[in-house]
């Protein structure tokens, strides 16, 4: 998958690919997620695929369904070290599927990448302007 990030302006950084553009930007005055919050959202959004899956198979419907997200971090380094996923589910919700609900959810592959980050190769090249 190829991603082009290019600078629209002040501290905009924005992500373009397959038609969609993701914008960041970056306080006091931001107009957009800061790169790390879309970060950090991927992962309760790729959970929330995954729960909605469920659902849907099952014809379970998710109505009162929510994941709450924590994201603690460490406070001298700053650095996230753990991250909650609280699946809120309604009473009505099957109480038999409550440990499948969790499995489906672990599924998720922004948490697997995490768990096997890639590397990183970064380089500059040099481009004509038109």
């Amino acid at each position: 998958m190829e991603m082009i990030i290019d600078f629209p302006g002040g501290s905009r950084v924005d992500a373009h690919f397959h038609g969609f553009t993701v914008p960041t930007d970056q306080p006091p005055a931001a107009s957009a997620p800061t790169p790390f919050a879309v970060f950090l959202s991927s992962i309760g959004t790729c959970a929330g695929i995954y729960v909605l899956g469920f659902c849907r198979q099952r014809n379970i419907p998710t109505e009162g369904i929510r994941i709450v997200q924590h994201v603690n971090s460490n406070p001298f380094s700053g650095m996230v070290e753990k991250i909650d996923l609280d699946i809120q589910v309604p009473a009505s919700f099957p109480d038999k599927y409550r440990d499948s609900l969790i499995r489906a959810a672990d599924l998720c592959a922004v948490k697997k990448h995490l768990e096997n980050p890639p590397t990183f190769d970064i380089k500059t090249s040099k481009v004509e302007l038109v």
